[in-house]
């Protein structure tokens, strides 16, 4: 049964502009549906969210700030959005309307590419991503699927903001990590941050994928994935697929480096080191129905179309069939001339003179109406229209048509027109130049880098740019000294409109992690993965062998780089370690349950289900990331005992 026959919207005008014509396709969080504009009257794609969404409040509100946003973001490998609104329970997006397939369709069909051809597939994706990284958007959810390729080879990213926009609401409450899991960041899965260079690794990790046809980690279930990801470094390409070349597998490891600052900084960057490698690599002549353009296309320049890609322009009125001059042989005749008639005496009025006159008259009138109607046109009022729309209705108008440079302006949304040269209702001679000036939005300058500086540099820095500090908060470094500027939000570079905050972190310094009631073999190698110099000592004690039970200095504690961190161990009493009742026959054995696996869990999450199973909680700060990273014991426990996790 075909679905859309059942699907309510199907025949349906959303918000009284978008008649929905079918559905062609439906995800996890939105449906996508063709319409027609019957404002604009063409063809678009409506992206409606599902209802468990469209009912949350601060989705809508993230959603509707994001959509602005990235319909700001013009460039040929962006899917663009126009619009976005609701209707009733329906909260839309209004987009181009790009036929063709995906890229995960081409994986499917084709599976493994050829090196070249994978990074012209790649190379378009990274010039959206630079562009939006410029704008200071993240795409957060970078994956074959949001890659589209049309029938003519072109290709587009789609879905940008939309991870950001769900992050934000209720759905995000059950521990449910947003984005794709087999293409997110280590620093994505174990703190939820991201930025320019998340994007990055799912860019490497999607190279990888076409490189061999495969995501470099598998695994039993998300989290066993995720795990990989954040302590397992991605193989070579070549050790797959031996026929890529060194350049490509330097690339793919630069991209999917666990430690975020040692990629590229952003797609731009990673942009550029492609390119050069494709420049480099043998032509290995077809690459597919869908190859992308050559790299400079992909970058930004349009690409180029065989002869013929376009049609021709229709035949200008008046050519051959067209003609609307009646033959000379098919005009009346004049009347006989009376030659041999006799000419009459006295002033007789002459006709051929009344009709001079007439003839005169009426040229003359004419040519007033030529000059000032005809010849003359009004300038029509653009102004608030988007800057594309306008440029063609001028065009439309006769008018020879440029776009002149962009000006601030806080009312006027950016890319709309904000005034016209000559301005509206001027009449000026037809074909004349009409200069559009389209607004640049509220005037915005970037974030300045304040990295490392103190509260007071920092806030000397940022106001210098025409910005104020908002909230200021700390957080544990142990590579950033006390009191110094670890990151701002919004990131370094991005723009923010003048007379805006900026929120600052500061470092706490380096704190001692609270590591009792952990294993050893869990504590001590963690310990001195941090540049602690760990010292053991062995103890008689009730608690299990093997688990710390005190240490020095405390957990919180604020320390130095490469401190000595004392560690008392259990090794279990004097006869031996039991279980109480096994001590005390008058207690009876509690049942045993296993204990669920909550790491890289929402810390509430976690300990919510951890309560469910029927046990007691005890929540100890490790790296303060707001997901557990340890927790202990595991396996089968008593009902009722005692589970400590980490964050």
């Amino acid at each position: 049964m075909d679905t859309t026959l059942t699907d309510p919207l199907v025949g349906q005008l959303l918000d009284g502009r978008y008649r929905v014509e079918s559905r062609i396709a439906r995800g996890g969080m939105a449906s996508v549906y063709l319409a027609l504009d019957v404002r604009l009257d063409r063809t678009v794609a409506v992206k409606v969210m599902h209802p468990s969404l469209a009912g949350d409040p601060q989705f809508v509100m993230r959603f509707i700030g994001e959509a602005k946003s990235v319909a700001s973001l013009s460039h040929p490998n962006v899917v663009q959005v126009f619009d976005q609104g609701t209707d009733g329970a329906h909260v839309y997006l209004s987009m181009e309307y790009v036929p063709g397939k995906t890229l995960r369709d081409v994986l499917g069909r084709r599976g493994r590419l050829p090196a070249r051809e994978a990074l012209e597939m790649v190379i378009p994706v990274l010039a959206a991503l630079g562009a939006a990284h410029q704008a200071g958007l993240v795409h957060r959810d970078v994956k074959p699927e949001n890659v589209l390729l049309t029938d003519d080879g072109r290709v587009k990213v789609v879905d940008f903001g939309l991870a950001r926009a769900v992050e934000a609401s209720n759905q995000t409450k059950t521990g449910m990590m947003i984005g794709t899991i087999g293409y997110m960041s280590p620093e994505q899965v174990t703190t939820g941050l991201v930025d320019a260079r998340s994007d990055v690794y799912a860019t490497g990790i999607m190279l990888f994928e076409l490189l061999t046809g495969a995501q470099p980690y598998g695994g039993e279930t998300p989290m066993s994935i995720a795990y990989r990801h954040v302590h397992e470094t991605v193989p070579a390409p070549s050790s797959i697929a031996p026929d890529v070349p060194p350049s490509i597998d330097a690339l793919v490891a630069a991209a999917t480096d666990k430690d975020p600052a040692r990629r590229p900084a952003d797609a731009t960057a990673m942009l550029v080191a492609a390119v050069e490698i494709h420049r480099t690599l043998p032509r290995t002549g077809n690459t597919g129905r869908h190859s992308s353009p050559p790299p400079a296309a992909a970058a930004g320049a349009a690409p180029p179309h065989a002869s013929g890609s376009y049609p021709s322009p229709a035949a200008p009125y008046g050519t051959a069939g067209h003609t609307m001059i009646q033959p000379r042989s098919e005009l009346p005749a004049g009347p006989a001339d009376a030659g041999g008639s006799r000419r009459r005496r006295g002033f007789r009025p002459s006709w051929f003179l009344i009709a001079l006159a007439v003839v005169m008259v009426a040229g003359i009138a004419f040519s007033g109406w030529w000059f000032s109607q005809g010849r003359y046109t009004k300038v029509p009022d653009l102004l608030g229209q988007n800057v594309k729309i306008a440029r063609q209705a001028a065009l439309t108008a006769g008018f020879e048509v440029r776009i002149g440079k962009a000006r601030f302006d806080d009312k006027v949304d950016k890319d709309n027109i904000l005034d016209t040269e000559p301005g509206a209702g001027a009449e000026v001679e037809k074909g004349s130049v009409l200069t559009l000036i389209p607004s640049a939005g509220p005037e915005t300058v970037p974030v300045p880098k304040v990295e490392g500086l103190s509260e007071a540099d920092a806030r000397a820095t940022i106001a210098n740019v025409g910005l104020s500090v908002g909230r200021v908060s700390k957080t544990p470094s142990d590579t950033v000294p006390r009191g110094q500027v670890l990151r701002t939000s919004p990131m370094v570079g991005k723009r923010v409109k003048k007379g805006g905050t900026v929120n600052i972190v500061l470092s706490a310094g380096l704190l001692m992690p609270d590591v009792r009631q952990m294993m050893r073999d869990q504590a001590e190698p963690f310990l001195r993965e941090k540049g602690f110099n760990v010292q053991i000592d062995e103890t008689v004690d009730d608690a299990q062998p093997g688990t710390v039970i005190a240490q020095d200095p405390s957990g919180g504690a604020e320390v130095v780089a490469g401190a000595v961190v004392h560690l008392t161990v259990s090794k279990g009493p004097d006869e031996g370690w039991h279980w109480p009742w096994e001590k005390d026959n008058s207690q009876a054995p509690p049942d045993f349950v296993n204990v669920p696996d909550v790491r890289f869990k929402d810390l509430k999450d976690a300990v919510s289900e951890l309560r469910a199973a029927g046990f007691r909680v005890k929540v100890r700060k490790l790296v303060g990331t707001g997901r557990v990273v340890q927790e202990n014991p595991t396996g089968q426990q008593p009902m009722g005992s005692t589970i400590t996790v980490w964050h």
